[in-house]
């Protein structure tokens, strides 16, 4: 395998979380009797550009599929974050009815409908029929494909294309790029978000590892990136998103536009942390496997004393933590999640069943592992209830806590 960037050989492993389903492959009650396909969960370093990147053992149009179901909507923290962003980028740009917005994988139309509101124009690029169907229902047009340069040369140009977390998403980061200059303006603005490839190392968050993040990014590899494609990074802002992630700014390399500080300080934090050498690279696999080993360790224990453990959040980070500790549903009796496209249905390969919110009430769980820990303030605030009778949350990532 090559590197996805810069062609180099790739020889050095940075985790390996063996195998496993794709993380949103979600089972009927039908298919529990079928054979499941598991793939490599295998992640490698590039020596020379530090890309960290999973080779593409299952294809992305095989991925995002037309019964995608991440559904963006149907978190209340995300759409704040959102809505925000479009108040916020509206102002900076100076954004009006005379503007173009593209947005990257938009989902079911979590963002484009607020600049709809503010009568922006607006087009979203979806591939998955699931989400885009519902996007269309909210009266946002939305072109059903994969973003890169051909479908670029299509489209009319933008002040403004932004993508929330789609950049880790693509096999050919090269040719994605490319396109972001062939559809941009001349003096228009690209913003990216996503996860911080530090932050994943430094809070040890091995399981936003899976199939459908092809590539887990510094600042320092994604400025390689963009320039190699003649567009130029001007301002980064740190997020609190997923754990920790980063919003870019970028224009074309013949703009001149004033870089902001912030690009430089981000580039020192980067190398003070070690994210220049290999050396940061090579420990990491230890840390995941005391994650497994402590959660294990928590469940077991649970069983022996007969106390029930449930989870919240049928989230894909969840799918990897779980696949990856061998956990099965003897051990964690269902998930809750709030998508009812996802409700009726199993977790792959642990064939945990998904279920409405209504169960934590009817069961009474003395324990409630937050899966998806990036928003457990949200989940604690919505499940506060569990105090009545004693119940506690959990969580395994950074390290196993129980959250009295």
């Amino acid at each position: 395998m090559n590197c996805r960037f810069c062609k180099t050989e790739l020889n050095d492993i940075f985790v390996d979380l063996v195998n496993s389903p794709a993380s949103n492959s979600y089972l009927t009650k039908e298919q529990l009797d079928e054979p499941e396909v598991f793939y490599p969960l295998k992640i490698y370093v590039c020596q020379k550009c530090k890309l960290v990147q999973i080779d593409e053992y299952k294809k992305s149009d095989d991925i995002f599929d037309k019964d995608y179901a991440y559904f963006s909507s149907y978190s209340t923290s995300w759409l704040a974050h959102a809505k925000n962003y479009v108040e916020m980028i509206t102002k900076r740009l100076s954004l009006d009815k005379n503007s173009q917005v593209t947005e990257i994988a938009s989902n079911d139309g979590y963002l484009l409908q607020y600049f709809k509101e503010k009568n922006i124009p607006c087009i979203g690029i979806e591939p998955t029929k699931s989400t885009a169907d519902v996007a269309r229902e909210k009266e946002i047009d939305v072109i059903d494909d994969f973003f890169g340069s051909s479908l670029a040369q299509t489209l009319v140009k933008s002040d403004l294309i932004l993508g929330n977390n789609v950049l880790a998403h693509v096999p050919d980061i090269n040719d994605f790029v490319k396109g972001l200059k062939i559809a941009l303006k001349e003096n228009g603005t690209i913003t990216m978000e996503f996860p911080h490839l530090l932050k994943l190392i430094e809070e040890n968050q091995f399981d936003t590892i899976y199939h459908e993040h092809f590539s887990y990014l510094s600042f320092y590899t994604v400025k390689q990136i963009f320039e190699a494609q003649g567009l130029k990074l001007y301002d980064v802002e740190k997020l609190s998103t997923h754990g920790g992630s980063l919003r870019i700014y970028a224009t074309h390399q013949e703009n001149h536009i004033e870089v902001s500080q912030s690009v430089e300080y981000l580039l020192k934090e980067e190398k003070a942390f070690g994210l220049i050498d290999m050396d940061i690279y090579k420990g990491f696999q230890e840390k995941a496997n005391r994650v497994k080993y402590d959660l294990l360790a928590f469940l077991l224990e649970a069983k022996k004393e007969n106390k029930k453990v449930v989870a919240y959040g049928a989230a894909a980070k969840g799918n990897t933590l779980l696949n990856y500790a061998g956990v099965k549903n003897d051990l964690i009796e269902f998930v809750v999640d709030k998508s009812p496209h996802k409700q009726g249905k199993y977790l792959p390969a642990s064939h945990i069943p998904v279920v409405s919110e209504e169960k934590i009430s009817e069961t009474k769980p003395e324990y409630v592992l937050i899966l998806p820990w990036n928003i457990k303030e949200e989940v604690i605030e919505q499940l506060e209830y569990i105090k009545e009778w004693n119940g506690k949350f959990v969580v395994a990532v950074p390290k196993l806590e129980v959250i009295k």
